[in-house]
């Protein structure tokens, strides 16, 4: 099924609220028999055919945020880069696809976060973040460091905070037992560690460069 035929067979179902379209199906159904919940199915629109299409649309819905961010790092790419600068690779799928960086040039290395930060408990995103900042600042590089991030407040309000760091590293075993075998327990909080490498990496925020996307990303 192509995504436009899927969209449009969602669009009739959904008939512009869900919610209330279920609350009607819901109140046509109290009290059906067999017969009519066959006639239902019909009424409604609600035949394989709108299943298939939800199908279609939640795989795909499942690779936006691998194309948020390619698009992104694409977008900015031309905003970033310095007269002479030459990119040795890019990573713009999932992951980092086996390179270290989602960008190094022969100037620098880059990592790119397109989240649309809230404020609240955001321990999963806080982690990535870390984890993005503490493998460049250990990096052993004479080039410059940049994370690049939507909005600088929420990402360095982390960075200054005090989570502990044995609560940021917990999830992520290979991390964990790098930075012990580094520092031991030198470092207690996120605070401690980064006021000793926030020299190492600038975080830098983009939104202006992507004006469409700030307040609407959320991953």
């Amino acid at each position: 099924m192509e995504i436009s035929t899927a969209a449009t067979a969602l669009e009739t179902f959904i008939n512009a609220d869900l919610t209330q379209t279920l609350s009607r199906i819901e109140s046509s159904l109290r009290g059906a028999t067999l017969d009519k919940c066959s006639s239902a199915v019909e009424t409604f629109g609600a035949g394989n055919n709108v299943l298939a299409a939800a199908s279609v649309i939640k795989q795909l819905a499942g690779q936006i945020n691998v194309v948020i961010h390619a698009l992104g790092i694409l977008i900015c790419l031309p905003q970033l880069l310095e007269p002479g600068e030459i990119v040795d690779y890019v990573s713009l799928g999932a992951g980092n696809t086996g390179r270290m960086f989602d960008l190094e040039t022969n100037r620098r290395i880059a990592e790119f976060k397109f989240i649309n930060w809230q404020g609240g408990s955001e321990t999963i995103r806080q982690n990535a973040l870390f984890k993005d900042f503490y493998l460049m600042a250990e990096h052993d590089t004479a080039k410059k460091k940049f994370l690049y991030v939507l909005g600088t407040e929420y990402p360095l309000r982390f960075l200054n905070g005090g989570r502990a760091l044995s609560s940021v590293l917990s999830r992520n075993v290979s991390l964990h037992t790098d930075f012990v075998n580094r520092f031991g327990a030198q470092y207690i909080i996120v605070r401690d560690y980064f006021l000793s490498r926030r020299d190492t990496v600038v975080v830098q925020d983009i939104s202006q460069f992507l004006p469409d996307l700030k307040n609407s990303v959320e991953d």
